[in-house]
Parts: structure tokens; sequence; C-alpha cells
């Protein structure tokens, strides 16, 4: 119950619909009860007919002793006092009653039912929502080991899992309760001793039905991860479908989501199988608890005779109605065990804690006045470092470019700028304050990024833009736009800026996404300029048109340009060559060419125009 009381927190904003749930299980709960004893009149008019003695006199009340004579007495005086003698009337009398009861205890039922779906849809609402919200809040680094196939299957199935099987319970915590405690009543009312008889069978057959569902919780748990592993191949195959068509590695894919399906199908029979167990074994408890009701109950009508028939009928209606809720809640015993394992998984995001927060004391720093500096940085991202002892200084409105070869650490600075990952030895400053004491959000508001990846999303143009500035107008997107040398591409798209680009900027070329890329990260207008590999993807043609842009767009600009392709960092104030996290050679262009080191040797392998 540990797990369950965690997830009941996302019901207090619904508690009002919990509270009109409770009072129309109440009624339920009430009218349940009286509609079986109601039948007792009803019995009596068809099983003693003319012979039925007459009423004419109102009973007199003697005490809780006799209270079930009087109840019976005042009923038939009743139906006497209208009926007259007429028995057809009599028995229309008595079954509109019976079917008033029943009526009143579905609508109560029904009302209940309604309720209650605001409570359930709305905690799975709340629930999703949290679960999206922790999972982009989360650091990069979470997500470097995790697969995304496992985090899709907690927000969606685990999370539909909960609402089926914990959330079933607050169906079940009041009314069924309520419906055996009313009904436990109407039985001891009728007949105490035999009650009392009943009730020696009924703990025993719960014992048993409790046995079966001790192993639902870790079969289920097995289900669920199997699930995020084909959702993870899955996710894999859509992403990587090129380079799994262009290497005929089809049945490679195939054969390992037929192998997790295989898994997921003998997982699920065993646990469905065990679930199934649940609800016949139960029912057959309670049909064996029925007829020994039957053999001691008969004893008491046909030889001892403190029982009369009709009475005995409606008082095995009674002990049938305690077997729906009774079954309801065993099954719910096995929906919490069932529950508990995607429970677990959820609350295994909700309660990760992000190692990257904002300091108690962070401020926000809206602009920025004199340098970048980067101090005694050394960083690993498992055992090796991949930084060591880095350090730089970028003056306001300079380019510095970091140059490599790959692994050499020129994204992980990019990364660490950024605070996408933290510092543990080392400080990052800008004008002279520690970014971890900035708040993160004004942190990257200072910051405009393009990356190596051309990340897209899938949505307009336009949309895809203003996630640089949302409030921007036409004209700023369009200027963006003509900065990065995408706007006559854009213009000639079937809907313009209006036109979507598929998943991931499918629709587009590779040079096009990167130029929409750029344009984006031109519309924020940052202070400071991070641009990974920015140029990487562009042809010839566009990156000559596109450098140009960026040369217009960095001056007066702080900027952190990471390239391979050096003929994009040229003209950088500083040039940091890497080599295994460390710094080598640091200069301008002319400078480390004539220098005949590491950077020259880079250059003499690409060719400047």
């Amino acid at each position: 119950m540990t797990y369950f009381k965690k997830i009941i927190r996302f019901a207090k904003p619904y508690k009002h619909y919990a509270i009109l749930n409770i009072i129309a299980n109440v009624f339920y709960a009430l009218f349940s009860a009286l509609s079986f004893i109601a039948l007792i009149p009803m019995l009596d008019v068809l099983f003693k007919g003319k012979d039925a003695e007459k009423i004419t006199e109102p009973p007199v009340y003697e005490g809780i002793g006799k209270a079930k004579d009087y109840f019976k007495d005042y009923l038939s005086f009743q139906v006497n006092e209208i009926a007259q003698d007429d028995a057809s009337m009599a028995l229309v009398l008595v079954i509109s009653l019976v079917i008033i009861l029943f009526f009143l205890k579905n609508i109560s039922n029904y009302i209940a039912m309604y309720f209650i779906t605001f409570l359930r849809n709305g905690v799975l609402k709340d629930l999703r929502n949290a679960l999206y919200k922790k999972t982009i809040e989360l650091p990069l680094s979470h997500y470097s080991e995790k697969r995304k196939g496992d985090t899709i299957a907690r927000v969606t199935s685990d999370v539909l899992e909960i609402q089926h099987s914990f959330l079933s319970i607050l169906e079940l915590i009041v009314r069924e309760p309520l419906t055996i405690l009313f009904t436990i009543g109407a039985m001891l009312f009728i007949s105490v001793e035999l009650t009392i008889f009943v009730f020696i069978f009924i703990p025993i057959s719960g014992f048993i039905i409790s046995l079966i569902g001790k192993s639902l919780k870790k079969k289920s748990d097995k289900v669920q991860q199997e699930q995020g592993t084909f959702l993870s191949i899955l996710e894999e195959t859509l992403g990587g479908l090129k380079i799994i068509k262009g290497f005929n590695a089809e049945s490679i894919f195939y054969n390992k989501f037929k192998a997790s399906t295989q898994n997921f199908y003998n997982f699920s029979n065993s646990l469905l199988n065990r679930q199934n167990l649940a609800s016949p074994a139960s029912e057959f408890l309670g049909i064996t608890v029925i007829a020994v009701l039957l053999w001691y109950g008969g004893r008491m009508v046909l030889l001892e005779g403190s029982l009369d028939g009709s009475t005995f009928i409606a008082y095995m209606g009674l002990a049938y109605n305690i077997l729906t809720p009774a079954k309801g809640i065993s099954k719910a015993s096995y929906n919490v065990k069932k529950g508990n394992a995607a429970a677990e998984r959820v609350l295994d995001i909700l309660e990760t804690e992000n190692t990257i927060q904002d300091d108690i004391n962070a401020k926000k720093k809206e602009d920025f006045n004199s340098e970048l500096t980067l101090k005694n940085i050394s960083f690993k991202y498992e055992q090796e470092y991949v930084l060591k002892n880095f350090n730089a200084t970028v003056k306001k409105g300079k380019t510095i470019a970091l140059v490599g070869q790959s692994g050499s650490g020129k994204s992980t600075i990019a990364n660490l700028v950024t605070r996408f990952y933290d510092l543990e030895e080392g400080e990052i400053k800008i004008d002279g304050v520690n970014i971890k004491k900035i708040k993160q959000s004004s942190l990257r508001n200072l910051m405009g990024l393009v990356t190596q990846d051309s990340i897209l999303f899938n949505d307009t143009v336009k949309e895809n833009l203003k996630i640089g500035k949302p409030d921007a107008s036409d004209d700023e997107l369009f200027e963006a736009l003509k900065i990065a040398n995408a706007f006559d591409f854009v213009m000639t798209l079937p809907k313009g800026l209006d036109t979507n680009i598929g998943d991931s900027g499918g629709k587009l070329s590779g040079g096009q996404k990167q130029r929409i890329s750029i344009a984006r990260a031109v519309l924020k207008n940052p202070p400071i300029m991070i641009l990974d590999e920015a140029t990487s993807a562009l042809d010839t043609e566009s990156e000559q048109l596109v450098q140009k842009a960026l040369e217009n767009m960095m001056q007066n600009r702080t900027s952190i340009v990471i390239a391979h392709r050096l003929s994009t960092i040229k003209n950088a104030d500083n040039i940091l060559v890497m080599h295994q996290g460390e710094i080598v050679e640091q200069g301008k262009h002319d400078k480390l060419m004539s220098a005949d080191g590491i950077y020259r040797k880079l250059v003499n392998m690409q060719s400047f125009e």
C-alpha cells in the first residue's frame, strides 16, 4: 500500500468528486440491502396467497427482539390496507416496491460512477503531466543510459495500469464495504444464528483466495519491463530506418523485436492465467458457502420451524448480495499487487532526484557585460576524463573556436557552458558570477544553440522558429530566415511558414534543416551564441552563404564555435586546438599556421577557397 499512498496524493484536487461518490455509494448500499428485504412480503403473497394471515390492525413495536416480526407485520398491514382482499393487487404493490428500490439502487450506482470518472481521469491527466514535466526537467545525463521506449512505456501503459488497478480501488473502497455492511445488518436483522454460521466460512474462503495473488506483482513487473524493451526497439527502428534498409538489416531488427514480443507473450500469459484464476476460484468458494448455507438454513425452515420459507429465500438473496462486493474486494487486492509494479516504475521517474538544481540563492541574469571564463575545468562522463585542466576566456563580442579530432572534448564544452551537465572540478563564470549561482532558465536565455544534428519538431516552420522567441512577429521570422539564408526556400514551400516539415524535419534536406536551426537561434538573438558544428550539414554553396550570414550575426556577439570544417573559423579571435581533452595550441589562424603544428596538419587535410 506504500505506492498506493504516494499515488493517491494526486487525487487531492478532485476530493469533492470523491465526497459526492461516497454519498451516492451510501445510498447504493442502503437500497441494495432494502431491495432484498422488500422481497419478503412479495414472497409471502406468492407462497401463501389467499391463505396469508390478514393483518387489519397496525402492529405494536415490542422491542429489538421482535423488530423483524414488527417490520413484516407493518408491511403486510400497509399492503392489506391498499389491496384489501385483492391478492393480485397486493402482488402488484409489492413488485412495484421491489422495482422502485432496485431502480434507486442502480441510479445511485450510476451517480457514484459518474463522479468517480472525473476523479480517475483527473488523476490520470495530472500523473501524466507530472511525468512529462519531470522527464523534461531531468538532466541529459539521466538519459545517457536509459532507453527512450522504457520512458514512453512508463508514461503510457504504466499510467493506464495504475488507472485500471489502483484507481479502481477508489470505486470499491466505499461502495463494496458499505454494501457488505448494510447487507450484514439486514442478515442479522433476519437471523442472528444463521449469520454467525455464514461468517465462520467466509474468512476461510478469503484466505484461500488471497494465496492466489501473491506473485502477481513480480509477474506484472516483468510484463511492463518487456513492454518498455520492445517499445525501445520500435523507437530505434523508426529513428534509424534509413540505416536499417541501407544495410539490409531488417531481419536483425525483426528478430530482436520478435524475441521481445515472445517474452512479452510468455510473461503476459503467466500473469493473466494467474489473474483469471481469481474470479472462478472466488465464485466457486462463494457458491460453496451458499451451499452450506442452504443446508443449515433449510434445516431451520423444514425441521426447526424457526424461519419461514419466504424470509429464508430473501436471506439467501442477501447472502448472495455479499458475494459480488466480496469478489470485487478480492479482485481489487489482486489489482493492487499488479498495480504495485506499474506504480513503482512511475514513481521511479517522479522520485528521481534532479542532480542539476538551481542554487538556493541563484539569481536572474538578463545581460552579458564583460566576459565568459572557464577556469581549471576537468570533467568525465564515466571513468575517463574528457577534459583536463581546461582554461579559456571569451571577451564580450569576441569569437572563440574549438577545433580538434573527434572525442577531444569540444562538444563537452558546449554542454558545460549551457549547464546540461554540472561541473565537479573547476568553474565557469559569466561576468565573474559562477553559472551555478545563476538560475538555469536565466542562463539559457543568454545563449543561442545550434547543434550538429538539426533538431526540429513535427510542426510548421513557424512553430519551429518560435521556440526561439514565442511572441515573434512574421516580420521578425522573415528577417531571421534571411540572415540564415533560408528565406527563399521557405517561401517556395506549399504553405510557406505554415508548412508542416514532418517528423524531425523529414520533409526538408539536411542543409535546409540546418538553416532553419540557425534561423531559430538568430531569432532568439542571445548575447552568447554556441555553434556546435553549425555548418557541417550544408553543401559548399550553402555553407558559404550561411557562413557569411553567421559572420554578420556574430559581429558584436560573443560566440563559441565548434568546428571540423576549419573554413568556418578562419576569422575567429582565438582558436583553441584540442587533443584528448587538453589545449595543445591556441592563437589566431595565421599564427597557428606559421607554428606548423597540429592545426596546420588539420588545415592541410582540408582546402580553403
